[in-house]
C-alpha cells in the first residue's frame, strides 16, 4: 500500500551504511586472500587487453633454444662453442645487445668457454654488447661479484637495502666471460600463487646492490655508467638517457610491478620469436654466402636480443598472467619493453576511485528508498557492470590498475543492506495493512488482498460496489433501561455474529456506528458487480437468520430479544483512505452510500427486515 508512513520512514542509519560498508571492504581488502583475488582479476583484464594493445617496441626480439634446436644441434645444455657462434652471427647482424637469460657459470669445456669469452670481447669491440645471467645464492662462493670486468655494484642507493631480495653470495658467469661482458641478476621469484608479477630490479649480494638482468640490459643498451644511476628505494631508479632522465618506479623492496603484455609469441602483436637453431644456421649460411631457397634472414640491426630456453623436461618456464607455461626470458623482454616505451603499470588514485564508488553506493541507497525492488535489482546489475567496465577500460587504455574486488565487495554489501531494508520495510507495511484490515476482512479475503497484484494502491478511486447498512430497532430505549454489564456483552455478541456473516460472504466491514453496521462488497476485492451484489444479499439473509438464533438463545436465558433492519444498495462510489494526517480511515463515499443508509431507515416505516435498492 502506498501510504504516507511508507514514504516518510527512511531510517537515518541507511545514509551512513555506504561509508561503514566501504570501510569494512577496505580493511578486508588488506587480507592476503583478497589481494590475491584482486591480482587474478587484473590477470583477467590483462588477457582481455591483448585484443586491443599495440605491438611491442620493434627494438626487441626473442630467441628460444627449443626442442627443434636440440634436434639440429645437441641436447641442452650445449657446448658453449654454439653460444660463441650465436654471438658471432648476431654481431655480424649488427645487433645492439645480446642478453642471455642463461647461467654460464663455472668452466664446462675449456675450448668452448674460451671461444665464447673471446667472441663476447670481439662482439663488444664491434658494437654488440653481451650480457649474461647471474643469481643470488646461499652457498659459499669463491667469486665475489663486481671484482673483475665491466659489471660493478650500484654505488648510489638510498633506502634500507636489507629489504632487497638477495643473499650473501652469488653464482656468476665464469671468469673469462666476466672480463669480456656484463652480467645481471636473473632472480625472478614467484609470488604466493606462483605468478611473477613483481620483479626485482636490484638485488643485494652481501652489502652491495647489483642491477637485475633487465636493468643491466637497459643500462648497457643506453650506454649508462653505474655511477650515473641513482636508486631511491620506495620511489624509482633514475638514469640519464639522451639528455633526459629516465625514471623506473620501484617499491621499497626494489621490486617493479610488471606491466605484462606480450606472451603468445608468433602473433603479429607479440615479440618476434626465433628458434635458436634455425636462426644460427640461417645467419651462418647467409654470412658465408650460401644460397637459400627460404626467406631472407631477419633484419636484426640495432635490436636487443633476449635468449632463453624452452626444452621439454628442462624448460625454464613458469606461469604468467597470459599463460601457464611461459619462457621466463619473456618476463625480462616485457620489462625492458615497458621501460623503452614508458608503459608502466600505475595504481589508480584513491582520490578518484573512492569518491566514485562511494557516490555509486549513495545512488544505490537513494534508489533503494524510492523505487521498486525491480529498479533496485537492475541498478545493482548496472553498478557491477559499471565498475567492471571502468576498471577494464582504465587498464586497457592507460595501464591504470583500478581495484575491482574491494569496490565490488562494498557495492554488493550496500545492495544487500538496501534490499534487505526495503524488504523489511515492505514487510512492515504488509503487517500494518494486515493489522489495519484484519478487523474489516475475513482471513481468506485478507490473504488474497495482500497477494493479489494491484490491490494495494487504495489511495482513492471510483468503483461499483454494494453497500449494506444494518441497525437495531429501539436500541436507544433498550440501552437506557439495561445495565452495562448486560448491555455490553449482549451487544458484542450481536455484532460479532453480524461480522461473521459479512466475512463469511466476502464482505468488508467498514465501521460500527453505535449499534449500526456498515459493510461493502467490491471495494477491495471484486468478482464483478453481479457476484458482489449476490454475496451482499446472502450476507443480509444470513444476518437475519443468525439474529433469529441469537434471539432464541437470549429468550431462553431471560434476556431481551432484538430486532434489526438492513438496507442494501449498489452504485459507483469513491473508495480510499479518507481523513486527516493524524487519523485516516478506509471507507467509501458517495450518493449510493447515503441511499443505502436511507433504505435501512425505511425498514421501520415498511416494517420489513431487508430493503434492497
Amino acid at each position: 500500500m502506498k501510504m504516507a508512513w511508507l514514504r516518510s520512514k527512511k531510517p537515518p542509519w541507511i545514509w551512513f551504511s555506504p561509508l561503514l560498508i566501504y570501510s569494512f571492504a577496505f580493511i578486508a581488502g588488506q587480507a592476503a586472500i583478497i589481494r590475491q583475488f584482486e591480482w587474478h582479476t587484473l590477470d583477467w583484464r590483462t588477457k582481455l587487453r591483448t585484443h586491443f594493445q599495440p605491438p611491442p617496441d620493434p627494438r626487441i626480439a626473442v630467441v628460444i633454444f627449443d626442442n627443434d634446436t636440440e634436434t639440429r644441434i645437441e641436447p641442452w645444455p650445449v657446448d658453449r662453442k654454439w653460444h660463441a657462434a650465436m654471438v658471432q652471427v648476431l654481431a655480424l647482424a649488427k645487433v645492439s645487445v645480446v642478453s642471455w637469460d642463461v647461467i654460464l657459470d663455472s668452466n664446462r669445456s675449456p675450448e668452448g668457454d674460451s671461444q665464447l669469452a673471446a667472441m663476447a670481447a670481439a662482439a663488444s669491440s664491434a658494437g654488440t654488447r653481451v650480457i649474461t645471467a647471474a643469481v643470488s645464492s646461499e652457498d659459499q662462493s669463491d667469486v665475489a661479484p663486481g671484482r673483475e670486468g665491466p659489471t660493478k655494484p650500484l654505488p648510489k642507493v638510498e633506502g634500507d637495502i636489507t629489504k632487497l631480495l638477495g643473499e650473501e653470495h652469488a653464482i656468476v658467469p665464469f671468469s673469462e666471460l666476466r672480463q669480456s661482458s656484463w652480467y645481471g641478476f636473473a632472480d625472478v621469484p614467484p609470488g604466493p600463487d606462483g605468478m611473477r608479477r613483481e620483479i626485482p630490479l636490484v638485488v643485494r649480494i652481501g652489502r652491495q646492490v647489483y642491477p637485475s638482468l633487465s636493468l643491466q640490459t637497459l643500462l648497457v643498451y643506453f650506454g649508462v655508467k653505474v655511477d650515473d644511476v641513482f636508486v631511491r628505494l620506495g620511489d624509482a631508479i633514475y638514469f640519464p638517457v639522451a639528455g633526459g632522465m629516465r625514471r623506473v618506479p620501484i617499491s621499497d623492496e626494489g621490486k617493479y610491478t610488471l606491466n605484462y603484455r606480450y606472451d603468445h609469441v608468433g602473433s603479429p602483436t607479440d615479440f618476434p620469436l626465433f628458434s635458436y637453431g634455425e636462426l644460427l644456421i640461417g645467419l651462418t649460411g647467409h654470412f658465408q654466402g650460401e644460397k637459400s631457397d627460404g626467406p631472407p634472414p631477419p633484419d636484426l640491426k640495432g635490436k636487443i636480443i633476449f635468449i632463453g630456453q624452452q626444452v621439454t623436461g628442462k624448460a625454464d618456464v613458469g606461469p604468467t598472467p597470459l599463460s601457464s607455461l611461459t619462457p621466463l626470458v619473456l618476463i625480462h623482454a616485457n620489462l625492458v619493453n615497458n621501460v623503452l616505451v614508458s608503459d608502466f603499470a600505475r595504481p589508480a588514485s584513491p582520490w578518484l576511485v573512492w569518491p566514485f564508488i562511494i557516490g555509486l553506493g549513495y545512488i544505490g541507497v537513494w534508489i533503494g528508498l524510492r523505487r521498486s525492488l525491480i529498479a533496485i535489482t537492475l541498478f545493482a546489475f548496472a553498478g557491477v557492470l559499471c565498475i567492471v567496465l571502468v576498471a577494464s577500460w582504465a587498464w586497457i587504455a592507460g595501464s591504470i590498475s583500478v581495484p575491482l574486488v574491494m569496490p565490488m565487495i562494498g557495492f554488493a554489501g550496500i545492495q544487500f543492506v538496501v534490499i534487505g531494508q526495503r524488504m523489511l520495510t515492505e514487510r512492515r507495511g504488509s503487517e500494518q495493512v494486515k493489522r489495519m484490515f484484519s478487523s474489516y476482512l475475513s482471513p481468506d479475503l485478507l490473504k488474497k488482498l495482500l497477494h493479489e497484484k494491484g490491490v494495494m494502491a487504495v489511495g482513492g478511486e471510483r468503483k461499483p460496489v454494494t453497500i449494506l447498512f444494518s441497525d437495531l430497532r429501539d436500541f436507544t430505549s433498550w440501552s437506557e433501561k439495561t445495565k452495562e454489564d448486560v448491555l455490553i456483552p449482549q451487544l458484542n455478541e450481536y455484532l460479532a455474529g453480524m461480522v461473521a456473516c459479512i466475512h463469511a460472504n466476502g464482505g468488508t466491514l467498514h465501521k460500527f456506528i453505535g449499534d449500526a453496521v456498515m459493510a461493502v462488497w467490491g471495494d477491495l476485492i471484486s468478482e464483478g458487480p453481479a457476484v458482489d451484489a449476490t454475496k451482499a444479499c446472502r450476507a443480509a439473509l444470513a444476518m437475519k437468520e443468525h439474529l433469529g438464533q441469537l434471539n432464541a438463545q437470549w429468550a431462553s436465558d431471560g434476556r431481551e430479544t432484538l430486532q434489526m433492519g438492513i438496507g442494501l444498495n449498489h452504485g459507483n462510489v469513491i473508495v480510499g483512505n479518507i481523513g486527516s494526517p493524524a487519523r485516516m480511515e478506509f471507507t467509501v463515499i458517495g450518493d449510493p452510500v447515503n441511499l443505502a443508509s436511507r433504505l435501512e431507515g425505511l425498514t421501520k416505516e415498511y416494517k420489513a427486515a431487508i430493503i434492497i435498492g
